[in-house]
């Protein structure tokens, strides 16, 4: 793909689904650290992910980590012991290499059946968020009113709604609490007024852009494997639903994440 990468965030990638999807891993932060790519951030799913996450992509120095556990049915039902899995993540790991818990929340789509099970579970991981002083990432998908209700509990914590799927008025309750909201390559899709809305209203300094690598990749690759450096697409969008440049909008995304993550 012929890009120019400089400036380009992406606040949300799972690098190690890459090669399961049949894109190569090997080279790929060389060339997008080597283009300029601004940083990159590797998110868990599972507790027991991040040994593996660290020793494959610690040594580029774009990239950083979360650590959480997505609301899978098995999982939701073990929560001491995922909180320990995690608490042993975070005292673990190298310093500054996990600057996030997540990603966790709901989905009502996969586990409609489990809304009490999945609550107690994100707050597992609300209150070990609000225990280092990091920020949380949030998947919510068909659950707004419930997300909204269980980080209502949690004030002291902030964090990102990522790959937000809902309209502008929950976009605003979201960041009336705090919020950064971020968007995927699913806002350039045809069926995406709604996203489209929101995005260009959110407020400058809580707006975040990201790939969901290997999810969701851009109208242009809908459908196939989605990698960081399919991010642009993204980016010029967002750049024209805002009326800005797209130099600027790397420069305010790049500023949102390091104060969200506190990078250095």
């Amino acid at each position: 793909m012929n890009c120019d990468y400089t400036g380009f965030t992406d606040t949300h990638a799972h690098l190690s689904y890459l090669k399961d999807r049949g894109v190569p891993l090997e080279g790929l932060p060389e060339a997008l650290a080597g283009g300029g790519f601004g940083f990159i951030l590797d998110i868990g799913t599972d507790a027991g992910d991040i040994e593996g996450r660290i020793a494959t992509l610690s040594r580029y120095p774009n990239v950083r980590f979360a650590t959480g556990v997505w609301p899978y049915s098995g999982q939701i039902c073990r929560i001491q012991e995922n909180a320990d899995a995690l608490e042993k993540n975070l005292t673990s790991a190298p310093p500054g290499l996990i600057v996030a818990i997540g990603e966790c929340g709901f989905d009502f789509r996969e586990n409609p059946q489990e809304p009490a099970e999945e609550t107690a579970f994100l707050e597992m991981q609300l209150t070990l968020a609000q225990k280092y002083s990091l920020p949380i990432i949030i998947h919510s998908r068909e659950a707004p009113r419930r997300t909204l209700e269980t980080l209502r509990r949690f004030p002291a914590v902030r964090g990102v709604i990522h790959c937000f799927s809902y309209t502008k008025e929950e976009a605003r309750l979201f960041l009336d609490m705090g919020y950064y909201i971020s968007f995927a390559g699913n806002l350039t899709f045809k069926n995406a007024q709604p996203l489209r809305e929101a995005c260009a209203m959110v407020s400058a300094g809580r707006l975040l852009l990201e790939t969901d690598s290997p999810f969701l990749a851009p109208a242009p690759w809908r459908g196939k494997p989605c990698h960081p450096g399919m991010i642009a697409e993204t980016y010029r969008l967002a750049a024209e639903l805002r009326g800005i440049s797209l130099d600027n909008l790397k420069t305010l995304i790049s500023a949102n994440a390091r104060a969200l993550f506190a990078l250095d």
